[in-house]
């Protein structure tokens, strides 16, 4: 029986000798940092007890959920969008069990067919359509994008350890509402102060590596590029019309229902670990409407939102994946069940086991729509809710949209991790490149 992954238990994981510490200094020191920036007026009552405990704990939960959700996208970037697991084998020689760079071919790209001028793919009969890679976004990508052929990697460039863009998106939120330390993150000036600097950062030459932006970077700056806004109020004001008017609009563009919605979401959730339920879960919708104008999104948001919030202040992730598969929203529950049966009969470290999950994936959603998509990171979230190693190589050797969908489920497995023993192993953290760095600037702002 071939060994795919190293139990949570053991003190190795995957191939990386580790100790899991009770906290990192870099874990410790974001989330103190984090909190001070927040306003006493989110404090418990001290008459609460239970709140007063979970206080306590909330500083290194929030700081396992950022570097799970930069582990698990990292981890799973070199195989990003791999439809057939079997590719995963052939193109790495087994199993991702750790950070890898990717192959300059992808075996089921479809990068080259994708619209260079906004969501979707290419559309020959917009030909005087501007593009909006390689002359607003991504400077020196285009080329890639015109290769003949169809195997270019998504993420061409990158190196192990490497996030994709929209898990750097993320990173550049959390460092942004941080550093203007609002007591609220759900208010209005905190969108706005986001939102420009996600336009400075995505427009900007230079600022990162990655080859591929997906629809809502792509449509977001095809009617960007009208007017152009700048400064923080201005962008907000068109991002807000902009919503409007897709809402309004006879159809929605099916390329924004996905789940690619919720890594610049996240730090509004875990900066609002402190406030109310319906606080981080409004501030997360809130944010989402302005770069994902759809129809469908806010009940999963809300429904990602308000599990994060719930693990980050102590509940049991087990039972909130639990709750959202039995949600009406995804009713996913009875066809998890099965599969949850077939896994238990295998030990937890066999590829037998893995098998059952990659089977689990695939029929519950593979593919980037939030809805087949949140299904089956509930349906992991369940399954490794004491596992974060497990979980985390699970997703990534599962393959389709891993990466997103990876994101997200670090964030929620660190953030479980961080209430006991367990913790985002100091190995992996130490092998992510830009992440590292842009938790290091964070601290840096802090200081």
């Amino acid at each position: 029986m071939q060994c795919w992954v190293t139990p949570a238990t053991d003190v190795s994981c995957a191939g990386y000798p580790t100790t899991y510490l009770s906290v990192t200094p870099y874990g410790r020191c974001l989330l103190w940092f984090v909190l001070q920036g927040l306003s006493s007026a989110t404090d418990p009552p001290q008459s609460s007890v239970r709140c007063t405990q979970s206080m306590a704990a909330i500083p290194r939960c929030v700081g396992e959920a950022v570097w799970g959700m930069c582990v698990a996208d990292a981890m799973s970037m070199p195989v990003h969008w791999y439809y057939n697991i079997q590719d995963i084998r052939g193109d790495f020689g087994g199993w991702i069990t750790g950070f890898q760079a990717p192959q300059s071919r992808h075996p089921s790209s479809i990068l080259t067919l994708s619209n260079p001028a906004g969501s979707g793919r290419s559309n020959r009969s917009l030909g005087n359509q501007p593009e909006v890679v390689g002359n607003v976004i991504l400077h020196d990508k285009l080329k890639f994008w015109k290769t003949p052929g169809r195997s270019v990697h998504y993420h061409q460039g990158l190196q192990a350890g490497d996030n994709t863009l929209n898990t750097l998106c993320a990173l550049r939120a959390a460092q942004t509402l941080v550093q203007a330390k609002y007591s609220n993150v759900g208010e209005p000036r905190a969108r706005a102060l986001v939102l420009s600097d996600y336009v400075k950062f995505m427009t900007t030459p230079g600022m990162h590596r990655d080859t591929y932006a997906e629809s809502f970077h792509r449509a977001f700056f095809a009617d960007w590029m009208e007017l152009r806004p700048i400064c923080p109020n201005e962008v907000l004001e068109f991002a807000q019309d902009r919503y409007r008017q897709w809402m309004n609009a006879p159809h929605a563009d099916s390329q924004l229902d996905a789940i690619g919605c919720l890594p610049m979401a996240i730090p509004f959730v875990l900066l609002s670990a402190t406030a109310s339920k319906d606080e981080a879960v409004t501030a997360a919708v809130d944010f989402v409407r302005l770069t994902h104008p759809h129809p469908n999104l806010d009940v999963y948001v809300t429904l990602y939102a308000s599990a994060l919030h719930a693990t980050l202040n102590g509940a049991c992730l087990r039972q909130q994946a639990e709750a959202a598969l039995k949600s009406s929203a995804l009713n996913a529950w009875d066809n998890c069940q099965k599969y949850m049966h077939r896994a238990a009969r295998f030990p937890k470290s066999s590829e037998e086991r893995l098998r059952v999950h990659q089977s689990a994936v695939e029929a519950l959603g593979l593919a980037c729509y939030i809805k087949g998509a949140l299904s089956s990171l509930f349906y992991l979230a369940h399954e490794f809710c004491d596992d974060f190693c497990g979980g985390i190589l699970a997703n990534t050797n599962c393959g389709g949209e891993n990466c997103n969908r990876g994101a997200a489920l670090g964030a929620l497995l660190g953030a479980q991790a961080g209430r006991g023993s367990g913790a985002v192993p100091q190995e992996w953290k130490e092998g992510l490149r830009s992440a590292g760095e842009q938790i290091r600037v964070i601290l840096e702002g802090l200081a």
